[in-house]
């Protein structure tokens, strides 16, 4: 970086910040010298590094607002780019509201100059060449069977929400078919949000197109509307798509616009768009432990939960319909009830401790793996930790008891001090080896004490019991 820099420059880097990128496993710096500064992009996919340059190129030409590439390394993996600034959309946004200023009116002019140019990029892009597209040249079946799969392996199964593989993977290929069935040869930015769209001087900038290709104009605009945590309200998301059909109205001229079958369309890119961004949620939060994206799920899910009550599709996806339901369903996802809700899990070592779903961080993890254990006798192997017999074998145990006593005294305090401190989410989970004897037994009685000292709404979930349940159906 610092010798393409000089190469550049004519000036040697005196300063290098490293830029957080937090969806991406591209490492970002900004490079600083006497009279000069950029913005340094390391990446090893070199294919994806190339539609980058290829784009930036294309939509330089067309008077598109994206940085200029000023230099690129000869192996292709580390480029230098134009310096747009520190201050996005998002968080021109954002700061405002933290500071208590009513920004409905400012999201409005900022988001009208948005729709603006994304109508003009719809408008004059696509005749592009997309065959330098990565990694596929159109927003097709296949690359919405890659999002849809993203969502079911890295959200569906990671947080446990229980689906019939067949009968899933049918209604996806009828959602599917239902998306390409309209005007899919228009430019897609594909990942057109609040993020990605830099203000400088009074004008809006565009980064990480690298992904662009053809594909349904309405997947942009539901990017950009629904982008989780921009979390725009509802009557000006309503206020803007009209705003947009009537730009796109007159940049289609006389080939005319179907306005109420753009919305329909419009409203399952919604979801599309919404899988996809659970998907990375999951893989992000989950896998890469970076709660800021398990922070956003919640922003998703509520989303989710409008879409499906007010704007339903006109095909019958039963299957996926209840899975969606499912996920709006869920205790962490809930429109918060009155009080302290607790959240208690059984759980198997083997699969790793469970992750915060609602984002807020904390709680306990207790080890029940120092009990007897009940899964080393033949006559109790295939029983768990709700069985009577397998309750009548702890409660013969002094050991278990005693241990209890322990747990029940730390959440006696927790519980009460949360409750006078007007908390309203505390986690409790309780592991063994294989999840299903002593870590069942332990998260039932902790739940029974609770529920019979406090008044908390109790959310108890046992995770092996659960896979052992959906295996069996």
């Amino acid at each position: 970086m610092e010798k393409l820099f000089l190469e550049w420059a004519g000036e040697p880097c005196t300063n290098k910040i490293q830029i957080t990128a937090n969806g991406s496993n591209r490492l970002y710096f900004r490079l600083e010298g006497a009279t000069k500064s950029c913005i340094a992009t390391v990446n090893q996919d070199v294919r994806e590094n190339e539609a980058f340059f290829f784009f930036a190129d294309e939509m330089r030409k067309r008077g598109i607002n994206v940085p200029e590439v000023f230099a690129v390394s000869g192996d292709r993996t580390t480029y230098l780019q134009e310096d747009l600034g520190n201050v996005s959309l998002y968080t021109f946004i954002t700061t405002r509201k933290t500071n208590g200023v009513d920004v409905d009116d400012l999201i409005r002019e900022q988001y009208r100059k948005a729709i603006d140019s994304l109508v003009m990029m719809q408008t004059i892009c696509s005749d592009i060449d997309f065959t330098h597209a990565y990694p596929r040249p159109r927003f097709d079946c296949q690359a919405i069977q890659w999002d849809l799969n993203y969502f079911k392996y890295y959200f569906l199964r990671l947080f446990h929400v229980p689906f019939d593989e067949e009968l899933l993977e049918a209604d996806f290929r009828t959602f599917t078919n239902f998306l390409v069935d309209g005007d899919c040869d228009c430019f897609m930015f594909r990942d057109y949000q609040s993020r990605n769209i830099m203000l400088r001087d009074g004008e809006l900038w565009f980064i990480d197109f690298q992904g662009a290709r053809l594909g349904a104009p309405q997947y942009d605009l539901a990017s950009l509307l629904f982008s989780s945590k921009s979390d725009i309200p509802d009557n000006i998301r309503k206020e803007l798509l009209e705003y947009y059909l009537d730009r796109r109205q007159e940049a289609l001229q006389e080939s005319g616009l179907d306005r109420e079958a753009f919305r329909v369309r419009f409203y399952a890119y919604v979801l599309a768009r919404i899988m996809q961004a659970m998907g990375a949620y999951g893989y992000r939060g989950i896998v890469e432990k970076k709660e800021y994206f398990v922070r956003s799920i919640p922003y998703a899910v509520r989303n989710l939960r409008q879409i499906i009550n007010e704007f339903p599709l006109p095909v019958s996806l039963p299957h996926l319909t209840g899975v969606w339901r499912a996920i709006t369903e869920m205790i962490e996802y809930t429109p918060e009830k009155e009080g302290l809700t607790i959240s208690i899990f059984s759980f198997s070592y083997r699969k790793g401790i469970p992750f915060d779903k609602s984002g807020n961080g904390g709680g306990y993890v207790f080890d029940c793996r120092a009990l007897p254990n009940p899964g080393l006798i033949d006559e109790y192997k295939t029983l768990n930790g709700r069985d009577s017999e397998v309750v009548d074998f702890f409660q013969r145990h002094q050991e278990t008891e005693e241990y209890l006593s322990h747990v029940k005294a730390l959440v006696k305090q927790t519980i009460e001090t949360y409750m006078e401190r007007g908390y309203t989410r505390l986690m409790l989970n309780f592991g063994c080896t294989g999840g299903r004897h002593r870590s069942v037994y332990c998260a039932e009685y902790i739940a029974r004490y609770i529920r019979d000292n406090y008044s908390c709404n109790i959310s108890l979930h046992h995770l092996e019991q659960s896979k052992l349940r959906q295996n069996e159906e």
